[in-house]
């Protein structure tokens, strides 16, 4: 299926990978992109926020390992940070300050912080260097047929991005549109026109909005790791129960801090900026020896709030022409910080069902040994579609419960007693395969779908021998004390039990 114009709409992490993907195997590419080109430090992101650190896992990592350059390989590795679990932050009855670490994986796996930008930009730089792919920045998809494969684009040519100069359409033809465009996807967009798609949007109570802690001032012959405020190592947690506030480590020996809370309280705050740093101090404690006052109000009022939307439809494709990945079909909320990595999957699980249709046999009678590429590309893009929405939609849905566990379920026993039961299961009796959600989402390539339903069965199993544990050991009570007040029930019941191993034996 080599020789086909492919088009990507969206230049970010998940078009530029499956651009990659797309060009290793052959095919021209086109990446359209409606910002200016993503490697310059002044192009605003499409949410308006600087935002620049994501948590990479397994799935993302194999997606890239699989894409086929070592450059991209070599740069993940030396450009992250591993963080091997949560650190909760709080205050102790007496007023104490305290942190806790709960480590991600009982065998040491972690997860990475990436810069966002840095990612991007690598992808873009080896993009570039291939023959057969081109990029084009400020191309907005104003049109689309995918029964003819043609694209209609707007672009400004107007010098210095003169916003008042009416735009240049361009059209362009092609044989397959993959539209990697983000939420608010233009490429879904005129995909419903062509299919039946079921289409969920929504938008949770709660707003972000972000804030930084700074480096402290190091010399160049100090330690490297002296420049953190806080462990490098973990995703550090501030949880207020309705609302948490968390901090990401940056290479650069900065945090990048999100706030997330109801939209009430963001507007009891937008009110009078000025009590934030008491309101810090009260749900988030210690945050404000971090970030100075002054600096919380100033990100507070500078930043903008916004909010958080998950989304879920099918299906993600219409006949061979066109397919949605990353968040243009699946947007999610950030709490699992599966979003990326889910996006980046995509692109690996599509292209891996494009390949096993590519070397199918043909049922052309007339010449079996020509092949249709765009009927067998219809029959791996309806693949693709019924098997990758069951689990996108677990994913989003994941990602949602994780919100709880981050803000409030990280201070309860019975999440503690779980975690802590299904790792010790995982360690001392692994032939039974036990491993806790997480470890699960973040550290195998295990289908979300399938995920989800061994964890319930693991969590019903649990209920179960808890159960049975509370009940045995109760009833042991019971029975001890009266075998000790009555011997003569002390003898029936002993009766009782040989003739009951008896009955086994027999």
């Amino acid at each position: 299926m080599t020789g086909q114009k492919c088009i990507v709409v969206g230049a970010g992490p998940v078009g530029s990978l499956a651009a990659l993907y797309a060009a290793k195997r052959g095919h021209d590419v086109e990446i359209y992109e409606l910002r200016s080109d993503l490697r310059d430090p002044s192009t605003t992101p499409l949410n308006f926020t600087k935002s620049i650190n994501l948590a990479l896992s397994e799935r993302g990592i194999n997606a890239m390992r699989h894409a086929g350059s070592d450059k991209l390989l070599q740069h993940v590795h030396s450009a992250t940070i591993p963080m091997r679990g949560r650190m909760i932050h709080g205050r102790k009855p007496t007023g104490e300050l305290y942190e806790e670490p709960q480590d991600y994986d009982i065998h040491g796996r972690t997860i990475f912080a990436v810069d966002r930008a840095d990612l991007n930009k690598r992808l873009l730089d080896i993009l570039e260097e291939m023959p057969n792919v081109k990029l084009f920045f400020n191309h907005k998809l104003t049109g689309a047929d995918f029964r003819q494969r043609k694209a209609w684009f707007e672009t400004r040519s107007a010098p210095n991005g003169d916003a008042s100069t009416r735009p240049d359409e361009i059209e362009v033809s092609f044989d397959f549109m993959l539209g990697a465009d983000g939420a608010h996807s233009a490429v879904r967009y005129h995909l419903m026109k062509y299919v039946r798609m079921d289409y969920q949007q929504k938008y949770i109570d709660t707003i972000w909005c972000e804030f930084t802690i700074q480096p402290k001032d190091v010399g160049p012959s100090d330690d490297p790791m002296a420049k953190f405020r806080i462990s490098p190592n973990h995703l550090h947690i501030w949880p207020g129960r309705q609302f948490m506030f968390i901090a990401i480590p940056s290479e650069d020996g900065t945090f990048t801090c999100t706030l997330f809370m109801p939209s009430s309280n963001y507007a009891e705050l937008e009110a009078d900026p000025s009590q934030l740093p008491s309101y810090f101090d009260r749900y988030f404690p210690g945050v404000t020896s971090l970030i100075s006052p002054s600096d919380l109000v100033s990100s507070f009022k500078a930043n903008p709030h916004l909010p958080l939307i998950s989304l879920k439809c099918t299906p993600y494709h219409f006949s061979s022409s066109v397919v949605v990945l990353g968040d243009a079909a699946h947007a999610m909320v950030p709490f699992y910080g599966q979003g990326m990595n889910a996006g980046l999957e995509d692109v690996y699980t599509l292209f891996s069902v494009l390949d096993k249709h590519s070397v199918e046999e043909t049922n052309n009678p007339v010449n079996p040994s020509v092949v249709d590429p765009a009927i067998q590309r219809a029959s791996a893009l309806a693949e693709y579609s019924a098997i990758r929405t069951p689990d996108a939609h677990a994913i989003n849905d994941l990602a949602l419960q994780n919100y709880i566990e981050m803000r409030a379920s990280v201070l309860s026993p019975a999440y503690r007693l779980r975690k802590a039961l299904e790792e010790w299961l995982s360690v001392y009796v692994p032939s039974l395969g036990w491993q806790t959600k997480y470890s699960r989402v973040s550290f195998s390539n295990e289908r979300y779908s399938e995920v989800i339903a061994k964890s319930d069965h693991q969590g019903r199993v649990l209920v179960r021998v808890l159960k049975v544990l509370l009940f045995g050991s109760v009833t042991a009570t019971v029975v001890g004390l009266r075998c000790w007040k009555n011997p003569k029930f002390f003898r029936r019941m002993f009766s009782s039990f040989q003739g009951f191993l008896r009955g086994v034996k027999g």
